[in-house]
């Protein structure tokens, strides 16, 4: 699942850390965000055995990446 947008994008310094709690970019920008919602779509995403990437350049919008692995009806493990 890729999901992107066309807005500010994400400083090269912030992407490291954009998934960690509590983390905010920039606070000029924040609107009374608490800074926990990507690190929980991280930890959905990691129960489900996937992973989550973001891509930016930092002026022309983000790409979020998501994979999961396929499990099949009755599948209990890969």
């Amino acid at each position: 699942l890729a999901v992107a947008d066309t807005g500010l994008g994400i400083a090269a310094a912030d992407l490291p850390r954009i998934f960690d709690r509590f983390y905010r970019a920039d606070e000029s920008r924040s609107s009374g965000n608490s800074g926990l919602g990507l690190s929980i779509c991280q930890a959905i995403v990691a129960a489900h055995g996937g992973t989550i990437t973001a891509d930016s350049d930092g002026h022309t919008g983000t790409t979020f990446l998501v994979s999961v692995p396929m499990r099949w009806p009755g599948q209990t493990a890969l």
